[in-house]
């Protein structure tokens, strides 16, 4: 049996309705920043507005930051760091969907070291220096069920100055308290449930044919699969399922014990790359856009094969007995979730990038190349690339 760690620091709370529990919560400081998308959601569906006047209840003293973009900006979290020194904030609060989570982690780690946040990225163009300081602790709120950010110690920022897309990581990242209260993805569009999703989906879709799967982040993955691939459909159906909420939140949730206990594929590499350079595609739909042909590649080169007949197993093909029949099964979700069309072009995606892109993955995010159980070359990504345009 494989050997593995399970190092996941952070108190998780789980259930509709937990939002409005948070006095029954110890919280980490006296005064924290709140930290927002720049859309109108968190304040239009009373969010914001609940958390204030429970902070307020509690004694607890807040400012706000409510600059993130979907696909967080460098700058922006210089920016949200400088905020929280300037008003002397002792811990965050992300309340959001995993862009709000990633970039909360940043601004929080940034808060307490000196200089720029490329100085400590590991990859890249990054300078690579230690931090040295902790991070300020950090409440995560989550409001979608798509990246499992609440329960992992990395997040994902974009450089515009170099169009590098790649995660900072670091265990004082951890959250210390998770908040997952699916009544709240109850307001998320159709369009986005399904990105969102998906983007849970594959976390352990790869982590579970990642060359560093082990017993427990089989898991975890195994069971974010079922509870994901098996309920979303109804979730993007009727918005207002609890239940098919209350399954995709828990399965994204598990995603990011997965990611706190085994790895990532290339897959994310290569959409990163993709939403680097076009910000405005939303992350999970590139991985929806290049899933077919990326583990097509890996079955055609035979790479665990009872693996992908499991999964094919797990998201409802009961008689699944070839690898190909997790292809049949992703088809089969992405069609019933209204995503089985999604093109390239439409966010000016052109065959032209797909070196640039396949290079770019391979330098700001090479480290998840390393998890594949098949090497890939540049040749190999673009081929990839090639065969998901539209």
């Amino acid at each position: 049996m494989k050997g593995f760690i399970n190092h996941i620091p952070s108190k998780f709370v789980f259930g509709s309705g937990s939002f409005g529990k948070i006095a029954n919560e110890k919280l980490p400081g006296k005064k924290a920043l709140i930290v927002i998308s720049k859309g109108k959601s968190t304040r239009a569906n009373g969010y914001l507005e609940h958390l204030e006047n429970q902070l307020k209840a509690i004694g607890i003293e807040f400012a706000l930051f409510d600059k993130i973009e979907p696909n967080p900006l460098k700058p922006t979290v210089m920016e949200g760091a400088k905020a929280a020194r300037e008003n002397a904030c002792d811990f965050v609060i992300a309340l959001g969907g995993g862009s709000v989570m990633d970039a909360s982690k940043a601004i929080s780690i940034m808060a307490t070291n000196e200089g720029d946040l490329w100085d400590y990225i590991l990859f890249g163009t990054g300078k690579k220096k230690p931090f040295k300081n902790a991070a300020l602790p950090l409440v995560a709120i989550s409001t979608t069920a798509g990246t499992g950010s609440e329960l992992d110690a990395g997040g994902v920022i974009t450089n515009p100055e170099t169009n590098e897309k790649t995660a900072v990581f670091h265990e004082s990242l951890f959250p210390v308290l998770s908040i997952v209260d699916p009544e709240l993805t109850l307001s998320v569009p159709p369009k986005f449930t399904a990105y969102q999703g998906f983007d849970a989906l594959f976390h352990s879709i790869e982590g579970y044919v990642a060359s560093g799967a082990n017993p427990i982040s089989d898991m975890y993955a195994s069971i974010a699969i079922e509870n994901v691939a098996n309920y979303l459909p109804r979730a993007v159906k009727d918005g207002k399922d609890l239940e098919a909420r209350e399954h995709v939140s828990f399965g994204n949730s598990l995603s990011g014990m997965m990611m706190s206990t085994g790895h990532c594929t290339s897959e994310h590499s290569l959409e990163h790359a993709m939403s680097a350079y076009h910000q405005e595609l939303p992350h999970g739909a590139g991985l929806i856009m290049i899933s077919e042909a990326y583990f097509t590649f890996m079955i055609e080169k035979s790479a665990c094969p009872e693996r992908f007949i499991k999964m094919a197993k797990l998201m409802g093909m009961k008689n699944a007995n070839e690898p190909m029949d997790f292809i049949r099964a992703l088809k089969k979700l992405q069609k019933e979730c209204g995503v089985e069309n999604l093109k390239m072009s439409d966010y000016g995606i052109t065959p032209e990038e797909f070196e640039k892109f396949a290079k770019n993955a391979k330098d700001a995010m090479g480290f998840l190349f390393e998890c594949d159980r098949i090497p890939l070359s540049i040749s190999d990504c673009v081929s990839i690339y090639q065969k998901s345009y539209k």
